[in-house]
C-alpha cells in the first residue's frame, strides 16, 4: 500500500469514527419508535449528500492534485497537507481538553427526538446535514485526486469512500433487519460507550491522519 492509499484509508476511518457523525447516527436509531424507518431515511440523506458533493467537486478537481513523482506530492499539495496536519492537531487538542458537556448531549438528544418523529423528508435533510463526513470531505477529495484518476475512477473511489464513511450506520441498519432486539440492545450500549470514549478513539485516528499528512507535506517540500 502506497502513501496515498494509506492517507485515504486514514481519512475514511476518521470520517467513519467522527464523534458527531457516530453520535447522531446512533441517536437516530435508539430514540426512534420506528428505528428502521428513521435509520433508512437518515442514511439516504447522508449518503445522497456525501455522494453528490463528492461527484460534483471531483469532476471539477479531477486529477489536478496528482504528482508526476509517485513518492511525493506536488509543492502546492504538500503545503495543503502541512496546513491540514496543523489544523487537525489543533482540533485534537481542543477535543481532548474540552470536558464532557452534558448540556450539549441533552441538546443533541432533544434535536434527534424531534427528527425521529418527523416526516421522511425532514429525516433525509437531517441525515444530509448531520451525518455527512463534514471536514473530512475536502481531505478525501484531495487524496483521491492524488491517485491520478479519470472521471469514472474518481466517481468509483468517491463512492467507496462514501460507503466507508457511513459504514457504522449501514451495519446498524442491517442488524436491525436481521435481529432487531439484540441490535437495539447493542445500539443502546454503543450510545453509552460513545458518550464516554468516542472522542478518544477519534483523536487517535485523526492523530495518525495528521502524522501522515505532515509526513507527506514535508516529503513534498524537501525533495
Amino acid at each position: 500500500m502506497g502513501w496515498i492509499d494509506t492517507e485515504l484509508v486514514l481519512v475514511a476511518l476518521a470520517a467513519m469514527l467522527s464523534p458527531t457523525t457516530l453520535s447522531f447516527s446512533v441517536l437516530s436509531l435508539v430514540l426512534s419508535d420506528r428505528p428502521r424507518r428513521t435509520g433508512f431515511w437518515f442514511y439516504v440523506g447522508a449518503f445522497g449528500a456525501t455522494l453528490g458533493i463528492g461527484i460534483v467537486a471531483g469532476l471539477v478537481l479531477g486529477d489536478h492534485a496528482a504528482s508526476d513523482h509517485p513518492n511525493q506530492p506536488t509543492t502546492f499539495v504538500a503545503i495543503i497537507d502541512i496546513i491540514a496536519a496543523v489544523l487537525l492537531a489543533g482540533w485534537i487538542g481542543r477535543l481532548l481538553r474540552r470536558p464532557p458537556n452534558a448540556a450539549r448531549s441533552e441538546a443533541m438528544m432533544a434535536q434527534m427526538t424531534k427528527v425521529t418523529g418527523s416526516p421522511a423528508i425532514v429525516i433525509v435533510g437531517a441525515g444530509a446535514a448531520l451525518a455527512n463526513p463534514g471536514g473530512f470531505i475536502p481531505l478525501a477529495l484531495k487524496t483521491i485526486s492524488e491517485t491520478d484518476p479519470g472521471a469514472a475512477e474518481y466517481i468509483v473511489e468517491w463512492l467507496l469512500f462514501t460507503i466507508a464513511s457511513l459504514l457504522p450506520l449501514a451495519v446498524a441498519l442491517i442488524m436491525l433487519v436481521v435481529a432487531p432486539r439484540p441490535a437495539m440492545h447493542i445500539l443502546h450500549r454503543t450510545r453509552d460507550w460513545l458518550l464516554r470514549n468516542a472522542r478518544t478513539v477519534a483523536a487517535v485516528i485523526v492523530g495518525l491522519l495528521a502524522a501522515a499528512l505532515l509526513r507527506n507535506g514535508i516529503a513534498g517540500l524537501v525533495a
